[in-house]
């Protein structure tokens, strides 16, 4: 584990330079904050910030040079003492141009501001979007406009919107910014314009610059479209800060959260019971036990349907109901010894029953996946494993109360849908260094793709030897394996972020806190499933 922590680290560490030393050397030169000093700047001293998508596009667009993080620093955290989204365009990268996944974590930040009713600070950069991949992120419904969109929809929620412009907003992203709640610029560096000198000249022949054509200056005193301007950065961050400070206070959601107790059992044992040969057993108990509070887990039908642990606990003082799969290989009610990870019967109707129970409570859920599938075979198939299935895939469908989901190891199949996967609308989901997420284990699919691939060759007269066989196998296995990854995963916003385990508590707590902010909890309503 220390070995998979020291190796995210140090990617984590080059992924913070964003697009350089010398790219970070040009923007101070300019007499400019990066990304990350904006918001460390901006945020309370003392504070956390809780990152997400640090990981999106890594080990993509290699062609194009990269987009660490995606181009955009963005997260969770407190201003004047308000938790709120903020969302820094990193000009080191590519000139804070618009990769698709960077679109893609925009959008995801809204989501998550909307979700949980949290303001949202844009700290605007950007020469828009990079224009040799505009086919994929200007036209479609989850592409750029979509950015837009959902500015209109935040506003008339009547969740705020700050945009601080502090570099280049050009053509469609100068819409951010006029489309949010204020508008601060820092004179002499930000710009907000349809089109810029250069195409201003190509298309109807005026010379004008920068400042003249889209400055703070003329923003503020001309066309009125800025509310404030600035000298600095700094000023124009301060000023952010009062707006926070003044913020009327809304109604929770009214989430159960008492005096946080650490845990009885010391968590840096963590690093020690999830084995990195994701074949291997252990006990989902003992991680759940070095995560809650006082290490005090009531579980909920004990023993009945033993793969799966479903129960209540406190994380940080906050009331949580957790499902979790058992990796342990376990004795069913019947005597037969069943294999941990895997979804049966019985605790698949065990984990609906749960759920629809936090749902009756208003207890948000916390979800531990380590799941490699439901059970096959024609005694489960004959049993209905699909009927029970699908009523567990129904109540995590349906369940109204907050989501969280921790991926801790393996997450395979229907059994990742059914442990509140990314499709299922988890309002956080995080992943430890030991996760693979993939239609089904590596080996498995290597061998199952090899068969295939073998076929079709001898069907059209080849002969293939097992030397070929081996090697066909090795190379299938590589590339299947290296999609399954955290980091694939996390480049591609299938999750938030990869955490330390030890960083467990702390996320899931954040995620609480943020879900709390929103009061609508809606009626739960299951639709029609079969019994």
């Amino acid at each position: 584990m220390q070995k998979l922590l020291d190796l995210r680290n140090e990617r984590l560490e080059k992924i913070r330079l964003g697009g350089g030393k010398n790219a970070i050397a040009k923007q101070k030169e300019k007499g400019k904050l990066t990304a990350r000093e904006r918001i460390n700047y901006l945020i309370d001293e003392g504070s956390s910030f809780t990152e997400i998508g640090a990981f999106a596009g890594f080990e993509m667009y290699e062609e194009q040079g990269g987009c660490p993080a995606g181009g955009t620093v963005a997260g969770v955290g407190y201003v004047s003492g308000r938790q709120c989204v903020i969302v820094a365009n990193d000009q080191t990268v590519k000139a804070g141009a618009w990769f698709p996944i960077t679109g893609k974590k925009n959008l995801r930040m809204q989501e998550i501001a909307i979700q949980n009713r949290l303001p949202i600070i844009y700290l605007v950069d950007s020469a828009g979007v990079y224009l040799p991949m505009q086919d994929e992120i200007f036209p479609d419904k989850e592409h750029f406009g979509r950015i837009f969109y959902n500015n209109a929809q935040i506003s008339a929620m009547g969740i705020l919107q700050i945009a601080a412009v502090m570099g280049s907003c050009v053509a469609g992203g100068a819409y951010l910014p006029i489309m949010s709640d204020e508008v601060l610029m820092v004179e002499g560096a930000g710009s907000i314009v349809i089109a810029g000198p250069y195409l201003v000249k190509a298309a109807i022949g005026e010379d004008v610059d920068i400042e003249t054509l889209g400055g703070a200056v003329t923003h503020t005193e001309i066309s009125g479209m800025a509310d404030y301007k600035f000298k600095t950065e700094e000023e124009c961050l301060d000023q952010i800060k009062r707006i926070m400070d003044k913020l009327g206070r809304s109604e929770k959601a009214g989430f159960d959260r008492v005096q946080p107790v650490e845990p009885k059992i010391n968590p840096e044992e963590l690093h020690d019971i999830v084995p990195l040969d994701n074949t291997k057993p252990y006990d989902m108990l003992q991680v759940i036990e070095r995560i809650v509070d006082n290490s005090e887990f009531d579980q909920f039908k004990e023993d009945y349907g033993k793969t799966i642990l479903c129960g209540f606990a406190r994380i940080d003082g906050w009331a949580v109901g957790i499902v979790a799969n058992q990796r342990k290989i376990v004795k069913s009610k019947k005597g037969e010894m069943q294999m941990g990870g895997v979804l049966y019967n019985d605790s698949s109707d065990k984990a609906a029953r749960f759920i629809m129970n936090c749902n009756q409570k208003k207890i948000p859920l916390v979800f531990l996946q380590d799941v490699t599938g439901f059970m096959v075979g024609t005694r489960s198939e004959h049993a209905g494993i699909i009927k029970d299935g699908a009523k567990m895939v129904n109540a995590v469908a349906n369940s109204v109360v907050p989501k969280i989901t921790i991926v801790v190891g393996n997450a395979f199949g229907a059994g990742y849908y059914a442990m509140c996967g990314k499709a299922y609308n988890p309002r956080f989901i995080y992943a430890w260094p030991t996760a693979k997420i993939a239609v089904m284990g590596g080996e498995q699919a290597a061998r199952t793709l090899l068969q295939i691939q073998v076929a079709s060759m001898k069907a059209k007269g080849a002969k293939v030897s097992a030397e070929e066989e081996s090697r066909l196998l090795n190379e299938i296995k590589g590339k299947y394996e290296k999609q399954t990854t955290p980091y694939y995963a996390a480049a591609r916003l299938w999750v938030d972020d990869i955490i330390d385990p030890l960083e467990t508590r702390k996320v899931i707590s954040e995620a609480i806190n943020a879900a709390n902010n929103n009061p609508e909890v809606p009626e739960l309503k299951v639709g029609v499933f079969q019994v």
